[in-house]
């Protein structure tokens, strides 16, 4: 248990039979865990491959394990046997599972798609059933439907697992949740809008969230508010985030707020960081801001520090996990003014992660860009020969 290193673990468990057995129990693995939160071993694109951590960050060889040892193309997911259906491509990660997703080539409006969750290491995998029709019979149209993974609970059997499906409607959001342990969809809550105290947002925004000690957080959909799915109780709410510091934050000349991104305090408090920037000057910042409660009034958000990144880049931030901030990095040279993005003859860039408590700032990797943007999910486990397959 007090092995510094993941590696250092893995390199124990093939002095001796008896040394394996005793670090492949899933009770000291959970110990070991508890102290040792597992690496950074790469990042995964939705529609764009698994990135290994690169040469220069500390946990490239173990990444290069994973990488030999996973199938980061799902090919022994088996795919609906018709033409039109998309090739399965990743819409969350989680706990080293991955939520796959193959929908129609030619849909123009959402719809219900084939969802399944597999663990490319040990290669198992699990078709979900498709949400019964008549949960999904609604007089009005879908908006938008995003599906993702629930984290396993620290009484929960690491085998088991649950997806959630907040299918969007003009006057309501709808949440399904599928059990591994029934192997059925339920439908957990149904609020409207209007009961939730706010209208619909006006644009399209369910994909893009994070997640923090067990509540899920949208932050694109309003520019002074968050929608808030707490999985322990199964309900919506609303956040408020335009109080304290963010009212200073939102109203500065000649910045434009590119984008707000939830993440846990170090102190277990709620913390932001929002990316502030000009394109024109490829000059950007973060402004690091907390949650405090004053007493009997609102919590309000107060500013913890800003960090200047590295200049001649455009920023974009990609994703989050508890620890991590995810950032894409345009230099200035490969920037396209007319089209506001890459210049077609350079279709990379680089992804960094910043360091919550720290703000240490590091490149991950190298990725090609896919158009539209596609989104960023962080892979954190344990070396090949420490992990149990997790379906």
């Amino acid at each position: 248990l007090r092995l510094p290193t993941p590696a250092g673990l893995a390199r124990a468990s093939t002095a001796s039979p008896r040394f394996r057995r005793i670090i492949a129990e899933r009770s000291f693995l959970r110990r070991f865990r508890a102290l040792h939160p597992p690496p950074l071993l790469g990042l995964a694109i939705d529609k764009g491959g698994f990135h290994p951590a690169e040469e220069h960050h500390p946990s490239a060889p173990l990444a290069r394990a994973l990488a030999d040892a996973a199938d980061f193309s799902y090919s022994f997911v088996p795919k609906p046997d018709k033409a039109w259906l998309t090739p399965w491509y990743l819409r969350d990660v989680r706990d080293r599972r991955i939520l796959l997703e193959c929908s129609c080539r030619f849909d123009i409006d959402p719809v219900f798609t084939n969802l399944a969750v597999c663990d490319p290491l040990s290669r198992r995998y699990v078709l979900l059933p498709p949400i019964p029709e008549e949960m999904t019979v609604q007089q009005e149209r879908l908006v938008e439907f995003a599906p993702m993974l629930v984290p396993i609970g620290e009484e929960e059997e690491e085998t088991s697992f649950r997806v959630i499906c907040t299918p969007r409607y003009k006057s309501k959001l709808v949440m399904f949740v599928f059990s591994s342990i029934t192997g059925q969809w339920c439908i957990a809550a149904s609020p409207s809008w209007s009961s939730l105290g706010i209208v619909e947002p006006p644009c399209n925004g369910l994909s893009h969230f994070n997640y923090v000690r067990g509540c899920f957080y949208w932050p694109a959909l309003w520019k002074d508010k968050l929608l808030m799915l707490d999985t322990r109780l199964m309900e919506f709410s609303i956040v408020n985030i335009l109080t304290g510091y963010h009212v200073q934050l939102i109203n500065q000349p000649g910045q434009s707020v590119c984008m707000s991104t939830i993440v846990d305090g170090t102190e277990g408090a709620l913390e932001m960081f929002t990316l502030v920037g000009s394109y024109s000057y490829a000059t950007f910042h973060l402004y690091h801001t907390t949650q405090q409660n004053n007493g009997e009034s609102p919590k309000e958000w107060q500013l913890k520090n800003v960090i200047a990144l590295p200049p001649q880049c455009h920023y974009f931030a990609v994703g989050a996990t508890e620890r991590f901030l995810f950032l894409r990095c345009i230099r200035i040279a490969q920037w396209d003014d007319n089209a506001h993005g890459l210049l077609p003859e350079d279709n990379e860039f680089d992804l960094f992660s910043l360091d919550v408590k720290t703000s240490e700032l590091k490149k991950v990797c190298r990725a090609k860009h896919y158009y539209p943007p596609n989104l960023v999910h962080s892979y954190f486990g344990f070396p090949p020969s420490l992990s149990k397959p997790s379906l």
